[in-house]
């Protein structure tokens, strides 16, 4: 048991990392996941674009909506944006940051998704095999077909084993041609997201340097907070649960006490140091009270520090620095008769 608490401490103090390996993890799976699912075109004309487009976009967003599942901060970010304003304003520039923070976390695995998706080109193979160029590619003047029966068999080229127009279009020629797109999209999506990966991490800093110290500094505040709230809260219920089975164990001993035997009694080594862990809320209704004042009204993030000493270059703008009186010396002089 002990071992696993490391652990959850260690995930807790390197929670950056962690969620980092998790977005990772995800990434790794999803590739994982693409390479194991069975793709199975309809080769229907109403159902392929359907069907290929659905594979291309619904697993990323349910794989972004799970990197948010599994964001512990997700939770404070809500909490945060939907608490009473009370002592504390809020700051929309740190809830966005927040935010901001965990989408491109969340972003990782569905645009592993979608880059693996495009250059293996299936997708778009089946998602867009009515679109073909005949007049371009086959030959489309060889029957006299309708548009319907057109599309009937070109919607029919992912599937080469019930492919019957090869006299319209090479199975080949159109598979290689679909794909040969799919995977310039693929590369220019891994080419976009490169990109905008990079000018989000590096050029975002050097513009807005002093908001986003601020934001970054504020939203790390928050998580800590919470994290120490909730170490206050567990080690105020320990020592209120400890303090309650003492007492019932010695109203028990009293009560035996008094029918057979007057024995002394001893009060218990860590009561003491257990009350005083209380803070003074020994009862249930004042604990809820001070958890009700603690969401609706935080207290204000001033904290009234000490003056600081003069002259150390942190006085306030505004105010003239006062540099410190120099020390008195005092000069003894002492004359020879000789």
């Amino acid at each position: 048991m002990d071992k696993f608490r490391m652990i959850f401490q260690f995930l807790q103090s390197n929670q950056e990392s962690f969620m980092n390996g998790i977005c990772g993890i995800m990434a790794l799976a999803s590739t994982q996941m693409y390479s194991a699912f069975d793709f199975n075109c309809p080769c229907l004309p109403h159902y392929n674009m359907a069907y290929g487009l659905g594979i291309l976009l619904v697993p990323p967003f349910i794989l972004f909506l799970l990197g948010f599942v599994l964001n512990n901060n997700i939770s404070m970010l809500a909490e945060e944006w939907r608490r009473p304003q009370g002592q504390r304003g809020k700051d929309p520039s740190v809830l966005r940051y927040m935010f901001c923070s965990m989408a491109q976390r969340a972003m990782i695995a569905p645009a592993v998704w979608v880059s693996v998706t495009l250059l293996d080109g299936k997708c778009i193979t089946c998602a867009f095999c009515t679109s073909v160029p005949v007049e371009t590619l086959g030959n489309a003047s060889h029957t006299g077909l309708s548009q319907g029966e057109m599309k009937r068999v070109l919607a029919r080229i992912p599937c080469k084993e019930i492919y019957n127009g090869h006299e319209l279009i090479a199975n080949e020629v159109a598979v290689r041609y679909l794909r040969c797109i799919s995977q310039a999209l693929g590369w220019c999506f891994v080419l976009l997201m490169t990109m905008l990966a990079f000018l989000v991490r590096s050029l975002r800093p050097c513009f807005t340097q002093a908001a986003f110290l601020k934001s970054r500094y504020w939203s790390h505040y928050i998580d800590i907070e919470r994290k120490l709230f909730d170490e206050t809260c567990t080690e105020h219920a320990r020592s209120f649960a400890k303090v309650c089975i003492q007492q019932f164990f010695e109203g028990v001993s009293t009560d035996l006490v008094a029918a057979h035997c007057h024995l002394p009694r001893k009060d218990p080594a860590g009561a003491g140091e257990a009350t005083e862990k209380l803070l003074g809320i020994t009862d249930r209704g004042t604990m809820n009270m001070a958890l009700k004042s603690w969401h609706r009204c935080k207290p204000p993030l001033h904290l009234h520090p000490p003056a600081l000493p003069s002259g150390s270059g942190w006085a306030e703008e505004g105010q003239p620095a006062v540099h410190p009186p120099l020390p008195h010396r005092e000069v003894a002089a002492y004359y020879s008769w000789v």
